[in-house]
This record gives C-alpha cells, sequence and structure tokens, in this order.
C-alpha cells in the first residue's frame, strides 16, 4: 500500500477533533441525566416514600400537604446540599491528585478535615457554641488556617515553592498532630465529643436551607479557581522545569490549586462531616472518561460525586429503613471495596 493511500485513509485532524467533541457532549449528557436520576430518588425516597408525582407537585404548585412538607422542607436542602458537597470534594479530590501526583491522595491531606474538626471542637468548649450555623463558619475557619499552614510548612528548605512530596509530609504532620488535640480536648467533654462523634461520621441530613446559602458562596468561588487552576496543573503534569519553561509560575499555579482545594473541601467538611472517601474514588472514575485533561477532568469529577453521594445518602436511607445508615458510612462500606476492586483489574493512570 502506498504512502498516500496511507494519509488519505487516515482522519482528518478536523474529524479526530469533531469525533471527540461528540464524545465528550455524550459524557457530559449521560452525567447529568444520572445526576437527575439522583436527584429524584433523593427526593422521591425516604422513611416516608414519595410518589413522583407527588414530588413534581411539591416542586412546582404545593398545597401545604403532608408530602410538599416533607419534600420542600426536608428532602429538597438535603439534596441541595448533597449535590453541592459532591461537586466540591470531588474537584478537589481531582485537583489534589494532579497537585500531589498522588493517586491516592484525597483532599484531607492538607490538614483541611482535621482542621475543621480541631475549630469546631474548640469552639464549643471555649465559646459556647452549640448551633450548627456556628459550627459551620469556625470550621470553615479551621480548614483556612490549617491549609495555609500546610502550605507554609511546604515552602520551608525550598527555593521554588511547596513540592508535591514536601506538601504530603506537611499534611499528613499537621493532619496528625490536630487529630491528637481534637481527640484531647473531645474527652474531656462530652458535648464537643456528641457533636464530634455526629460529624466524623458524614451526613448530609437535617441541614436546612440556611446551610446552602451560608457554603454556597465559598463552593462557588473555590469551583471557579479550580477552572482557572486547570491549565497549569495540566502544565506541571509534564514536570515542573517544563512547566517553567512554559511559562508557568510554578508557586502561583500550586498557591491557586490549595486556595481551591481548601475552599472547596473545608465548606463541604464544615456543612457535612467528614466525607473524605469521596474525594480518593471519584477522580479515578471521572478519569477514564476524560483522560488526562484536567479541563475535562474536574467536570466529569464533580458530576460523578454528587452522584455518588446522593446515591449513598438513598442507599443508607432504603437499608436502614425505618431509620438510616449516615452517608459517610454507606460510601465507606460500599467505596472502599469497588476501590480495591478498581485498583486490582485496572492498571492505574498515570497522572
Amino acid at each position: 500500500m502506498s504512502t498516500t493511500a496511507v494519509i488519505a485513509r487516515s482522519p482528518s485532524p478536523r474529524g479526530v477533533l469533531t469525533a471527540l467533541r461528540t464524545r465528550r457532549s455524550i459524557v457530559v449528557a449521560g452525567l447529568f441525566a444520572l445526576l437527575l436520576t439522583a436527584v429524584l430518588l433523593s427526593l422521591a425516597v425516604g422513611a416516608k416514600p414519595v410518589p413522583p408525582g407527588d414530588v413534581w407537585h411539591a416542586l412546582t404548585g404545593p398545597s401545604g400537604t403532608e408530602n410538599d412538607i416533607v419534600v420542600r422542607s426536608l428532602r429538597v436542602p438535603r439534596t441541595a446540599i448533597g449535590v453541592m458537597a459532591g461537586i466540591a470534594l470531588g474537584v478537589a479530590g481531582a485537583l489534589m491528585q494532579g497537585h500531589t501526583r498522588n493517586p491516592l491522595a484525597d483532599p484531607g491531606l492538607l490538614g483541611v478535615t482535621q482542621g475543621a474538626a480541631f475549630a469546631m471542637v474548640l469552639a464549643i468548649m471555649t465559646l459556647g457554641v452549640t448551633g450548627l450555623y456556628g459550627y459551620i463558619w469556625f470550621g470553615l475557619a479551621g480548614a483556612l488556617v490549617a491549609s495555609a499552614g500546610v502550605f507554609a510548612l511546604g515552602m520551608v528548605g525550598g527555593r521554588s515553592g511547596p513540592t508535591p512530596l514536601t506538601l504530603a509530609l506537611a499534611g499528613t504532620a499537621v493532619s496528625s498532630f490536630l487529630y491528637a488535640l481534637t481527640s484531647a480536648l473531645v474527652l474531656m467533654d462530652e458535648q464537643a465529643m456528641d457533636v464530634f462523634r455526629f460529624w466524623q461520621t458524614g451526613s448530609i441530613a437535617g441541614r436546612g436551607a440556611e446551610t446552602v446559602t451560608q457554603v454556597l458562596p465559598f463552593v462557588v468561588v473555590g469551583l471557579l479557581l479550580a477552572l482557572v487552576n486547570a491549565p497549569g496543573l495540566n502544565a506541571l503534569a509534564l514536570g515542573e522545569d517544563v512547566a517553567r519553561a512554559l511559562g508557568q509560575n510554578v508557586t502561583l499555579t500550586r498557591a491557586v490549586g490549595i486556595c481551591a482545594i481548601t475552599l472547596l473541601t473545608g465548606a463541604s467538611v464544615a456543612a457535612c462531616g467528614s466525607l473524605a472517601f469521596l474525594g480518593l474514588m471519584v477522580p479515578h472514575l471521572a478519569r477514564p472518561l476524560s483522560g488526562p485533561d484536567n479541563r475535562w477532568l474536574l467536570p466529569y469529577a464533580g458530576l460523578i460525586g454528587a452522584v455518588a453521594l446522593l446515591l449513598a445518602d438513598v442507599t443508607g436511607r432504603v437499608v436502614a429503613r425505618p431509620g438510616e445508615l449516615e452517608a459517610g458510612v454507606v460510601l465507606a462500606l460500599l467505596g472502599a471495596p469497588f476501590f480495591v476492586a478498581l485498583v486490582r483489574r485496572r492498571k492505574p493512570v498515570r497522572l
């Protein structure tokens, strides 16, 4: 076969680009369909099942029936929190694994989870904070301070900013230190122990619309920073020297990424408790669909994270009826074996 014939049969760049766009459109449409299905299940399934027609009636023309109250007052805020937290943790997990080049990293590696827990327990013991909304603000503040400390420690001794290794080491050290302090504090205060135990399991139940309005601005800013960070993260995947040769400011790129991770994880953790396993698992599900391009990996991971958290919450309502299992418990029970199987059956994708 002549070289001319081979070239003629090769797909043109325009054809390849068109096929790639079509594939991405199909994936996005499929993920949105899954998310819509998970939202409908979250609104309809529970201790009191609500028929789909009654769900639609409650959303479009409520008349004060019992089903209307259940859907609008309890399940709509719960579902909104689940979507918001799932998107935030999915995107934060993908960012964390990209910046540390560690496929086993999760958003809590920066000390965000333990920073939020320590601040909440300290607020209960010293300031007498008792309301959920107070916990949220103190938890978010603790997450921000902890991640800033990890970033500062990661820069110690480095001439060009923190590296994946120094970030991982600093995050592990800070997380362990804060966990020890938190454990010591809760042993001295029964109320703090009760709050910490419930928060540690991770749940989207019992949250009202006020929680959504308080946390949503931080999540939106974090998502915007994540989208801005995606091109720089693509360059960092080629190596820091190559990224600098391409004109990237490595320190600034890492700083923006860490700010995004902190805002996304801190907001969701302060509102829902510890759901760290979600951020570990979701990027591995999204990467085969998106490839190495973080501009697509981040949105895919966010959508899959929202679907996974809502389905875990619905599963917890069904298997323990008339009670329920917390979403964090279900994620651990179902996610850990799935993650092990994923690692064993598939060759890990290089970051």
